[in-house]
């Protein structure tokens, strides 16, 4: 690394660019600000180390130009003055570490490996964050639909607030990547976003997650875990599928989001938060409130900023850009030039009624792309269900009897859900009713 050394004393500059040489680094040494921000002008820097004192000149002044010049430089504070307050306000400006005076090679070398540490963590998380967005198309949040257009509006604009935000819409439309965009337009968008998956544990593992745990609070708690909230302190929970949140850990998370305080289970002490809460659901909440499954209290405090976000078969308008989004994305990564879809595609497309929504539609086309052995998109390319001739297919209002539009709508909901429990769930019935349904209709 090239380290530079910010320090009026000619000895100290001396002693701690040959403490820094030892380890293999560049040193440079100036006795000022104005000199400092001089080599920065010249040169690329990874590291500093900066005296808080500089004759007449604050060093804390001198951090926030040097940050200004080149945002990257990794700032260790050296004083003789070392103090808990001036610690934290120079971590607060932006410095990386802070190390009293007098120092030994050691210290120095203990602070040097640990800012070499944080840029390989940097430098993997660009990697990753590199690779996330070969494999994955890019995301559109923009439409042509009135409808969505508002809905998007709305979001950005309270996105730079503090407000709940309550995401509804059908599995599939893009929830949670809405959620990311708004705390990426957040104040919040330096620290962490969270996401808590809420149908995926039991009650008492979800509490457990959520909240965190003290060590032998129930079986299996073999040391302390602070939680999700703990881990989103300073910026968003992003609570997926809210709906599913069973009832008794209901009344907690009202709390959190009225006194902003919460207790890990197992522990008396209430602790502090400060997180946004947004959260998610492909469930009706009123009528969940009405059938005693979700709180009314909680579901108007969630309710400050609602957004719903519309399948793909009511936004007509964006389809076709979203397909040949996704048509260019997997082309390019599969390595084939596939110039469209055949006019039979295009008219399968648009009477296919899209249940998983935006997913399936990224799924269809990414399979498509790989059994395509042409320049175009063809019938024998989409999975089965597109096989139907357009005209036999049925369809709400065709002349077809209620017998056969209800095997086709199981069809369909027992395609798009993961259980049998869910599709019984969507389609409003019980399991043991779905089972007989299907042995009827055939659908075994």
């Amino acid at each position: 690394m090239r380290v530079l050394i910010v320090d009026d004393e000619p000895a100290i500059r001396k002693t701690t660019g040959l403490a820094v040489e030892a380890m293999g680094h560049e040193a440079v040494g100036v006795p000022n600000g104005s000199r400092a921000l001089k080599e920065l002008e010249t040169g690329v820097f990874d590291a500093c180390f900066l005296d808080l004192k500089l004759g007449a000149e604050d060093g804390l002044g001198v951090l926030e130009k040097l940050l200004k010049a080149q945002p990257s430089l990794a700032v260790v504070m050296v004083t003789a003055f070392a103090n808990i307050s001036t610690a934290v306000e120079a971590m607060r400006r932006g410095a990386a570490d802070f190390i009293p005076k007098p120092f030994t090679p050691e210290q120095i070398r203990q602070v040097i490996d640990k800012i070499i540490r944080s840029r390989r963590l940097e430098k993997r998380v660009e990697q990753l964050e590199s690779q996330i967005t070969e494999e994955s198309p890019a995301i559109d949040l923009t439409s042509a639909e009135g409808a969505m257009q508002k809905t998007l509006t709305i979001a950005f604009k309270a996105a730079e607030t503090s407000a709940s935000i309550l995401i509804l819409g059908p599995s599939g439309t893009g929830k949670s990547v809405l959620a990311r965009e708004i705390h990426k337009r957040s104040a919040q968008k330096e620290s962490a976003f969270v996401t808590v998956s809420c149908p995926s544990l039991s009650k008492e593992l979800l509490e457990s997650e959520l909240f965190g745990h003290v060590k032998g609070s129930f079986t299996g708690a073999i040391t302390d875990t602070l939680g999700k909230i703990a881990a989103a302190e300073g910026g968003t929970l992003f609570l997926d599928e809210i709906g599913e949140m069973p009832f008794e850990i209901q009344p907690k998370l009202l709390r959190l989001l009225q006194e902003r305080e919460y207790e890990r289970v197992g522990e008396a002490r209430v602790r502090k938060a400060s997180v946004r809460i947004l959260a998610a659901t492909n469930r009706n909440l009123p009528d969940e409130v009405k059938a005693g499954r979700f709180r009314e209290d909680l579901f108007y405090r969630l309710n400050v900023i609602t957004l719903t976000l519309n399948g793909l078969r009511d936004r007509p308008a964006d389809f076709d850009r979203l397909a040949g989004s996704y048509l260019d994305f997997f082309s390019r990564r599969i390595g084939k030039k596939i110039r469209g879809f055949s006019p039979s595609v295009a008219t399968a497309f648009s009477l296919y009624p899209w249940p998983g929504n935006l997913r399936e539609l990224r799924n269809v086309i990414e399979r498509a792309v790989i059994l395509a052995g042409g320049e175009q998109i063809e019938m024998a390319d989409l999975p089965e269900e597109f096989a139907q001739p357009a005209d036999s297919r049925v369809q709400v209002g065709a002349r077809v009897t209620l017998e056969e539009l209800e095997a086709e709508h199981l069809r369909r909901v027992l395609t798009m859900t993961k259980t049998l429990d869910d599709a019984a769930r969507v389609l409003g019935i019980d399991p043991a009713t779905l089972y007989r349904k299907r042995q009827k209709l055939g659908l075994m």
